[in-house]
C-alpha cells in the first residue's frame, strides 16, 4: 500500500499548475475583459476532452531573481483534445504567469505540441497572450521562437494552423501567427506589432499608441494580417470552432461533408444581378443564393473588399469561393485583393478544397499608385495560385470579364475544369466604349455626327464581339446557362470533378512572385 504522502504531493503539484499566476492576477485578467488560458481551452474543446501535457515543466533560469518566479507550466498550457469530435492540438499562453513571456521551457512545450500535431496529422491552434520574449532568459528566448517558426513552416500545407490573438503579441512573436493559415483577433484586447510605441517613438520620433500600431481594427481593415475579428474571447473561440467545420484535419483528407440544404433562391439571381453592366450589386447575395442555406463563411471580410473570399457548402460539400465585388472599385483587381485571393486559393489547394470563381471584373485597377505599388508582381500571385492549383476549379462568368483580369480569374486555359457563363456575360479585351474608340477611331472622326456614329459602333462591337457565344464557339466557355440553372450546374460540375487527378511536373517547388 502506497504512503499517502505521494498522493498528497501529486495533488499539491496539480493544484499549483491549475493556480497559474494566482487569484489576483486572474482577477486582473478578467477586469481587462480577457478569459484565463484555461477558460479559453474549456470553451474551445468538447467537454472533458482536453488532456494537458508537460504541465509540471518549470524554467531553470535563476538570473535576475527568476528562481523566485518559477511556476509550474512556465506560462503556457499545452495539450490535445476533441473539437466537434475531431482530434486537435493546442497551446494557450497564460498572461498571469510572468506576463505569458516566452522562455526556454515555454518554447520547448510549444515546440513539442507542434511536433505532436504534425506527427498525428491534426490541426494546431495557438492562443497567444504574451509579453513576448522573456528578457531575463536572453538568447534562449530567441532560440525558442526560431524553433517555432521552423515547425510552423514544416507544418504549412500539411495540417491547418490557426492563431488566436487574445492579448499582446509583439516583436518576433508575431511571425508564428503570420505563418499560420488563419489569424483570429478580438476587438478590444488583441494587439500585434513588431515594434511597440516606445521603440517607435525613440527610433523614428513617431508617436503612435498600441491601438494605432496593431489593434484588431488596424489588422482587419488596413494591413490584412487578421482574417477574423470578434467582439470577445468567447465569440472568437466559437468562431474558430466554426471554421474547423470547413477544414480537413490534414492534407490527405477531404473537408468534412454535411447534409446539403438548398437556399431555394437561385431563381432570384436575375433580380440580384442587373443586366446593365454599370449597375452595381452585392456579390455576397449571389453567393448566398447559390450555396447551401447559411453556409457562407467570409474570410478577411473588411480587407481588400473588391474581392470576396470564403468557404461555403454546395449540396453539403465544402468549397472555397473567390468572387469579384462590383460594390467596390467596380470589382476590379488591385494588388491587395490579388494577394488576398492568391493566398486563399493556395490554402484551398493544399487542403483539397475545390474552388468556385464568380467573375464580374472590368480589369486591373489603373493608375500610378497601383503600378508603383507592384500590381504586376502582386497580380501575378493570383495568376500563379490559380495555375498551380490542382483541386477542382469551376468558373462562372456572370457579367463582364475583360482583359488580363479575365485571364487572372481562372479562365479556361488557366486550368478551369468547367467554365459557365450567363447570357448577359461579356468577354473581351476591354469594354465596348474603349474598344470602339480604338478600332473605329478614323470612322468616328470622319462622321458628320461623331457622337451618334460612336454610339452605333459601340453597339455594333457589343453585338458582334462581346456576347458569350463567341467565346463558347472557341471553346473558352463550356456552356451558357440561365441564372436559375446555376446551382444545379455547379453541383453537377463539382461532382464530376471529384475524382480529378492531375500529374504535377516534378520539382522541388515553384518560385511564386512574392
Amino acid at each position: 500500500m502506497w504512503n499517502d504522502k505521494y498522493k498528497k504531493e501529486l495533488i499539491k503539484k496539480r493544484q499549483e499548475v491549475l493556480n497559474g499566476g494566482g487569484r489576483k492576477r486572474l482577477e486582473k485578467q478578467h477586469r481587462e475583459g480577457k478569459l484565463s488560458a484555461r477558460e479559453r481551452l474549456s470553451i474551445l474543446f468538447d467537454k472533458d476532452t482536453f488532456m494537458e501535457v508537460d504541465g509540471l515543466i518549470e524554467s531553470r533560469i535563476s538570473d535576475f531573481h527568476m528562481d523566485e518566479k518559477w511556476i509550474p507550466g512556465d506560462g503556457v498550457i499545452t495539450g490535445y483534445g476533441k473539437i466537434n469530435g475531431r482530434l486537435v492540438f493546442a497551446y494557450s499562453e497564460d498572461f498571469t504567469v510572468i506576463g505569458g513571456t516566452l522562455g526556454e521551457y515555454h518554447s520547448l512545450k510549444i515546440c513539442r505540441i507542434m511536433d505532436r500535431a504534425l506527427e498525428m496529422r491534426s490541426p494546431l491552434i495557438a492562443i497567444s497572450d504574451s509579453g513576448g520574449a522573456r528578457i531575463e532568459e536572453g538568447v534562449s528566448s530567441l532560440n525558442g521562437y526560431s524553433g517555432m517558426f521552423l515547425r510552423n513552416t514544416n507544418a504549412s500545407g500539411v495540417i491547418p494552423q490557426i492563431a488566436v490573438i487574445m492579448g499582446p503579441c509583439a516583436g518576433g512573436a508575431c511571425y508564428s501567427p503570420a505563418i499560420c493559415d488563419f489569424i483570429f483577433m478580438t476587438e478590444s484586447t488583441s494587439r500585434m506589432f513588431i515594434t511597440g510605441p516606445g521603440v517607435v517613438k525613440e527610433v523614428i520620433g513617431e508617436i503612435a499608441s498600441s491601438f494605432e500600431l496593431g489593434s484588431a481594427e488596424i489588422h482587419m481593415k488596413k494591413s490584412g494580417v487578421s482574417h477574423f475579428v470578434f467582439k470577445n474571447d468567447e465569440e472568437c473561440l466559437n468562431g474558430v470552432k466554426k471554421l474547423l467545420t470547413y477544414l480537413p484535419s490534414n492534407n490527405e483528407e477531404r473537408p468534412p461533408a454535411a447534409v446539403g440544404s438548398s437556399s431555394n433562391i437561385s431563381h432570384a439571381l436575375q433580380e440580384i444581378v442587373p443586366d446593365e453592366q454599370r449597375k452595381v450589386y452585392d456579390v455576397r447575395k449571389v453567393i448566398d443564393a447559390i450555396v447551401d442555406l447559411y453556409s457562407f463563411l467570409e474570410v478577411q471580410a473588411f480587407y481588400a473588399t473588391n474581392l470576396v473570399i470564403g468557404f461555403g457548402r454546395l449540396n453539403g460539400q465544402v468549397l472555397g469561393i473567390v468572387a469579384n465585388q462590383p460594390l467596390v472599385m467596380g470589382g476590379s483587381l488591385d494588388g491587395n485583393c490579388s494577394e488576398k485571393g492568391a493566398r486563399f486559393i493556395r490554402f484551398c489547394d493544399a487542403f483539397n478544397i475545390p474552388v468556385l470563381s464568380l467573375i464580374d471584373v472590368p480589369g486591373f485597377f489603373p493608375g500610378t499608385k497601383q503600378e508603383h505599388g507592384g500590381i504586376i508582381r502582386k497580380g501575378a500571385k493570383l495568376l500563379y495560385a490559380y495555375s498551380e492549383a490542382t483541386v477542382p476549379k469551376v468558373s462562372l462568368i456572370m457579367r463582364k470579364a475583360y482583359g488580363g483580369a479575365y485571364i487572372a480569374m481562372n479562365s479556361k486555359n488557366m486550368g478551369a475544369d468547367m467554365v459557365y457563363a450567363w447570357p448577359i456575360a461579356q468577354i473581351a479585351v476591354m469594354g465596348a466604349e474603349g474598344a470602339a474608340d480604338i478600332i473605329y477611331r478614323k470612322e468616328i472622326e470622319n462622321a458628320k455626327d461623331s457622337e451618334t456614329a460612336r454610339m452605333e459602333f459601340i453597339e455594333q462591337y457589343k453585338n458582334n464581339f462581346m456576347n458569350p457565344y463567341l467565346a463558347a464557339k472557341r471553346g473558352y466557355i463550356d456552356e451558357v446557362i440561365m441564372p436559375e440553372e446555376t446551382r444545379q450546374k455547379l453541383i453537377d460540375a463539382f461532382d464530376m470533378c471529384k475524382t480529378k487527378c492531375k500529374n504535377i511536373v516534378r520539382k522541388k517547388h515553384g518560385n511564386i512572385p512574392l
